[in-house]
């Protein structure tokens, strides 16, 4: 079969023929439709993500580890679980009987393929518990991510959105997609601490943060109050790093700040899953959550790997 074939890490995949998969008993082979390249795909393929080991333990290996496919019979699913080497960018994988779940009908297999985004969105409400009329930052509103956030922080009934990023003419069209007001994050350490503070209104309900690093620490320092009065409480989410892995947490940005960090797998399980899986469905076949995508043939991965031209699309391979 043809694969995205990755021979080193932070290599870039190769489009190259690589032996065919073959199911043990419990397993599966899978029919590759649609794969969503997301920036964990790229740092597990970099070897500098956590989970890299489970996934690429050794050379050559194929990238991606979920994606939209068919079953034998022709059924089309959402999988993951793949078994290494065989990742799924490829025309094939193979999956254990049952890491599949299908994809209702109407909904085209790229954008299936990229729902899961969607589900990071979803954690204000199951992490941190929000309700309509709350008041929402989102940090890195520009990716993919992040301008889902802001489409499902609408949906959900949020008051106010507040969003940032680093490009003036990628946060108009955040604008566009419902944000109340913007921040430009590309400023000096006290000029972003005083657009936190000229934003916020009655304070920052729900932070939902893809970026960590800097902004997120001069975010965390800009909620200290400024005289003995409690803090309006800040429930932070946090999901991405793409600012930076590590952040320097002052004590005082919790004790008397009001801040709340929960992680985005925080009141995740099955029934929560489902939940908010249905919830995302019946949004995108109405037609109220639109998803951009890029699709691209699986031939073209190598020059696809290395785009950084996407600007909020997110990047689908079509086996």
């Amino acid at each position: 079969m043809k694969a995205a074939v990755l021979h080193e890490a932070g290599g870039i995949p190769r489009y190259e023929d690589f032996p065919d998969p073959v199911a043990a008993d419990g397993e599966v082979i899978i029919d590759v439709k649609a794969v969503a390249v997301e920036n964990v795909d790229k740092a597990i393929a970099a070897g500098t993500h956590y989970a890299g080991e489970t996934y690429i333990g050794r050379f050559p290996v194929i990238p991606a580890f979920d994606g939209v496919g068919a079953l034998p019979d022709g059924t089309l699913v959402g999988f993951g679980g793949i078994r290494p080497p065989y990742g799924a960018l490829a025309e094939k994988t193979v999956v254990p009987q049952g890491s599949y779940v299908p994809i209702p009908e109407g909904v085209d297999p790229a954008v299936a393929s990229v729902m899961a985004s969607a589900v990071t969105a979803m954690s204000m409400k199951a992490a941190a518990g929000f309700v309509p009329g709350e008041t929402v930052l989102v940090q890195g509103a520009t990716g993919v991510a992040g301008r889902l956030a802001v489409k499902v922080a609408r949906l959900l009934g949020a008051g106010r959105i507040v969003a940032t990023g680093r490009d003036d003419d990628q946060l108009r069209e955040v604008q566009a997609l419902g944000a109340d007001a913007v921040i430009n994050t590309a400023v000096s350490d006290e000029a972003l601490a005083q657009a936190y503070l000229d934003a916020r209104g009655d304070g920052y309900d729900v932070v939902l943060d893809y970026l960590w690093g800097r902004p997120s620490e001069i975010l965390l320092r800009a909620l200290v109050p400024r005289s003995f009065a409690f803090g309006k409480p800040t429930r932070v989410v946090q999901i991405g790093e793409s600012a930076g892995a590590g952040l320097t947490l002052a004590a005082s940005s919790l004790r008397t700040s009001g801040v709340e960090i929960y992680g985005a797998a925080k009141g995740l399980d099955p029934r929560t899953m489902d939940e908010v899986y249905q919830r995302i469905v019946a949004w995108t076949r109405s037609g109220e959550l639109t998803f951009d995508v890029e699709k691209v043939p699986l031939s073209d991965i190598e020059t696809a790997w290395q785009r950084t031209d996407l600007k909020g699309r997110r990047l689908v391979v079509m086996p």
